[in-house]
């Protein structure tokens, strides 16, 4: 299986206060791997540092082989390469789902402008969104803005997909049309790192789990194993507590 992310011994401090502790991960080519733990487990922080928003104390991060995080290299050209979807829509509310999904790719990418706007128009069409194309962000519900921020990380079509906790924010009747749009992307062979508390989903679209705590991997592997049969006693009180709040699925 060849790597497009290798994370080697990563280090992330914030003033005394270590949050990743020499993590190690990799994701295959068309492999979906997503990270569970507690809130404060280092998750997000993860994801910000391999799209490196963040600078890393210590450890490598490889994409397809080159080390990104070597201050020599070249971080814009890395990140174009990568696409991460965050908690908050992070959208520009002064421009309209079609313009949200072309500013990348025109401005970052240099995409003329015809060319980035039909492959918005596919995407927002792919996400079930097509005849919002005119509409703001304040215009649409939070799983439409969801919906239209995903189209826009898939509008660069990135090497890496980066999904941060991506419903999170939404209320309970909206996190099943955006999960779908993620499960599509997963048949579909997109190569995707993500963080989620919906165990269900991550039990039925994930390649690997991997549980995070303490800043640390405690315990990864196959969905069915991590989730249904965990070695780690930690794991099991985590796993145990989500049982509790009804989010294992």
């Amino acid at each position: 299986m060849t790597a497009v992310l290798d994370v080697r011994g990563l280090v992330k401090r914030y003033g005394p206060a270590t949050v990743l502790d020499g993590v190690d991960l990799t994701v295959g080519e068309h492999e979906v791997v997503t990270l569970i733990g507690s809130s404060g487990s280092g998750k997000s922080t993860l994801l910000r540092c391999v799209d490196l928003l963040e600078e890393i104390d210590d450890g490598q991060v490889f994409l397809d082989g080159v080390d990104v995080s070597d201050p020599r290299a070249d971080t814009a050209a890395a990140q174009r390469r990568m696409a991460i979807v965050f908690q908050a829509f992070n959208l520009f509310p002064h421009l309209t789902a079609l313009q949200n999904v072309t500013l990348a790719p025109r401005v970052v990418h240099c995409v003329t402008p015809a060319e980035a706007e039909d492959r918005a128009r596919e995407l927002l069409g792919r996400v079930g969104l097509a005849e919002f194309a005119g509409a703001h962000p304040d215009r649409l519900s939070g799983g439409q803005q969801q919906r239209v921020a995903i189209a826009r990380a898939l509008a660069v079509r990135p090497r890496l997909l980066l999904l941060d906790e991506i419903t999170s924010a939404l209320d309970p009747e909206l996190v099943g049309e955006v999960l779908q749009i993620v499960r599509e992307l997963a048949v579909g062979g997109m190569t995707i790192l993500m963080a989620t508390h919906e165990m269900g989903f991550a039990r039925s679209v994930s390649d690997r789990v991997c549980f995070l705590d303490g800043g640390r991997v405690l315990e990864a592997g196959p969905p069915e194993q991590v989730l249904g049969d965990p070695v780690q006693d930690r794991t099991r009180q985590f796993l145990a507590r989500v049982i509790a709040a009804g989010r294992l699925g």
